[in-house]
């Protein structure tokens, strides 16, 4: 995981973003927070799982789905089946030691519920 820090880089509201082999902060001092990078290495494993390029694709797709079913972008991204496996699982530090192959997939439910 090689992180950087450059803000014009994160989208608003954002305090990160993970782009294979990278994790572009937006501030320094999230350097320092453990969970914001293991949420970020989450994703790295995701993108390495897909082949990287697979992944923006299926994350594309995934966030257009979710936006016509909410009508909320916010709503949209924190539907997105990666997004859900990162949130649930940042605070457990070991957690990427003990994950099985491909399991965002255990995350995927294209039932709409508020």
């Amino acid at each position: 995981m090689i992180v950087v820090v450059f803000k014009y880089l994160t989208p608003k509201r954002f305090r990160g973003i993970t782009l294979f082999p990278f994790v572009v902060l937006k501030n320094k001092l999230d350097k320092q927070n453990l969970v914001l990078l293991h949420h970020e290495h989450i994703h790295l494993r995701q993108q390495l799982e897909l082949l990287v390029v697979p992944f923006f694709i299926w994350y594309g797709i995934e966030f257009l789905i979710r936006l016509f079913q909410s009508r909320s972008r916010f709503k949209a991204y924190r539907m997105i089946s990666f997004e859900q496996e990162a949130y649930q699982n940042e605070n457990d530090l070991d957690y990427l030691k003990k994950r099985s192959l491909w399991n965002f997939l255990n995350y995927i439910n294209f039932k709409y519920s508020t």
